[in-house]
């Protein structure tokens, strides 16, 4: 991560003020509505959709014409990543997904591994890409995220990568192993990395870990809290779908 916990508390706290008063006053503001029909949620075997998105480097998760597009830049050995993955606004954004009221978009960063050492960084991205392969990367990115080795212990190697490979049904196989062994998607890791280094050639300091654009707007220092928060993060999420004039510019 490129951003303290300092930065997300101090955010946190930010938006508790701002949160409520923009939620209560953009209802009274907007005209009512009839609620739009609910589309299913994939249920049973059936999930999001999954694929590689025509730039090369975004990885797309759910349904195509969802209101509300949410791109996440993420370092697999990212602790802060991780907290918004297992206990923050990760599982509600997956709700969302699953109920298609979201799509979600991973862009992956390695930059941990020049910072810390190592190279556990760009060994998961390019795991996670052959999950895509398999058609499994929703549930590998869970359960790598669930089962993140400490940020410099530099963890994720090969054998444990395949290892929690094991816990995703149908993934382990000759062309998945022989892609985390070979490193076979290097290519796509380091267009990833520079895919974020890109995205935050315009910010003083570059882009932190975890960031969202919503809608194809930056998340501000003000709102970053909400990542952390599953009913505050969900509330908002809804309100960008029926006011996104709300959503600063």
């Amino acid at each position: 991560m490129r951003v303290g916990r300092g930065r997300r508390r101090l955010a946190a706290l930010a938006w508790m003020l701002v949160l409520p008063g923009l939620l209560s006053s953009g209802c009274g503001e907007r005209t009512p509505r009839q609620p739009s029909p609910k589309k299913a949620a994939y249920d049973g075997p059936a999930k999001p959709p999954e694929k590689l998105d025509v730039d090369g480097t975004t990885i797309v998760v759910g349904d195509p014409k969802a209101p509300v597009t949410v791109h996440l830049y993420e370092d697999p050995r990212c602790p802060v990543c991780q907290e918004f993955e297992v206990t923050g606004g990760g599982p509600a954004l997956r709700t969302l997904t699953q109920r298609r009221e979201t799509k979600t978009e991973y862009t992956f960063a390695s930059f941990l591994d020049g910072k810390v050492g190592g190279g556990g960084s760009k060994r998961a991205v390019n795991a996670l890409r052959a999950a895509l392969e398999a058609g499994k990367f929703a549930e590998y990115h869970a359960v790598l995220y669930r089962h993140q080795p400490a940020e410099a212990v530099d963890g994720y190697t090969n054998a444990l990568l395949l290892k929690l490979a094991g816990k995703v049904a149908g993934l382990r196989g000759p062309a998945f192993d022989s892609a985390v062994k070979t490193m076979k998607y290097r290519e796509f890791v380091d267009r990833s990395e520079r895919a974020f280094d890109r995205a935050g050639a315009d910010t003083p300091r570059g882009l932190g870990t975890p960031a969202a654009v919503i809608n194809g707007v930056q998340m501000p220092d003000e709102y970053f809290g909400m990542l952390f928060d599953r009913k505050a993060f969900t509330r908002f999420l809804r309100l960008m779908r029926y006011q996104p004039g709300q959503w600063p510019s």
